[in-house]
């Protein structure tokens, strides 16, 4: 009964949050463009779609995600599994599984995220094929890992995000000048498309798991911030995805005057 009551509060509370872009959405219809939308019909099912989707998501959120994100994160800093004694000082390189479970979820989370399918799509289509989405959606999960597995380093050590964040994005602004100008805007973009339905809830549980179950670590000022790192680290990999992309076309592609005086022999 407590399971149903969850789930019906859950489907009013979705109803009242998509509703307001509903009735914006009509609201220009009707008073701006003064047209009756084409497929009204479809529209409305496409609606009842979408309210389905995200209750049954944010229900997988609660009874899934967020307690195997704890539990995982239990498991893996576990006096027993890391084979050390109970009250005996740890050293962060004792967490390198931590790191590396950190690194494959911010990946296949990345992977799976839908709005990076979409832009990625969509690059391919504008680029007219010169800029491949699977390849952009590889180097995007690239970056998620790096950076939700340093993000989880931080955690463990208790260090300052700020100092974390500010060496990533001058990383950045030094690769904005060095990368061709057209991959630029993507890139960018590229930081904003993982921290979306996937990604967010997953390395959430992550990092507030990880921060509840390590001695010393506070969940609310150590839990948060790995949807930082999963912001900014896309677009260094993006960006250095590029630059490695044009460094190789230039090193393969030959020298004018060279190919000439070799022809001419």
């Amino acid at each position: 009964m407590e399971f149903l009551i969850n789930i019906a509060e859950i489907i009013l509370t979705t109803i009242f949050d998509v509703l307001p872009i509903v009735v914006i959405l009509f609201v220009f219809q009707a008073l701006v463009i003064r047209k009756k939308p084409a497929r009204l019909k479809t529209i409305m099912i496409g609606f009842v779609y979408v309210l389905v989707g995200l209750s049954l998501f944010l229900i997988g959120l609660d009874e899934a995600l967020f307690p195997l994100g704890k539990l995982m994160a239990q498991q893996l800093t576990d006096p027993g599994f890391l084979g050390i004694e109970k009250g005996e000082d740890v050293h962060w390189g004792d967490y390198l599984w931590v790191y590396a479970f950190a690194a494959a979820i911010g990946f296949s989370a990345t992977i799976a995220e839908p709005s990076l399918i979409a832009v990625s799509i969509k690059a391919q289509e504008v680029s007219g094929g010169a800029m491949k989405a699977f390849e952009l959606r590889i180097a995007v999960a690239i970056g998620v890992a790096i950076g939700v597995a340093i993000g989880t380093f931080r955690i463990v050590t208790g260090t300052p995000l700020p100092y974390y964040i500010m060496a990533g994005y001058i990383v950045v602004i030094i690769q904005t000048f060095l990368a061709s100008k057209m991959i630029i805007p993507l890139a960018y973009d590229s930081g904003g498309v993982t921290t979306s339905t996937v990604t967010v809830p997953v390395v959430a549980a992550l990092g507030l798991g990880l921060a509840s179950t390590i001695p010393g670590r506070s969940p609310l000022i150590d839990g948060f911030g790995l949807i930082a790192f999963a912001s900014v680290f896309p677009i260094v990999s993006v960006l250095g995805y590029d630059m490695a992309s044009t460094w190789l076309r230039r090193r393969d592609k030959p020298d004018s005057k060279e190919e000439a005086q070799w022809t001419s022999k």
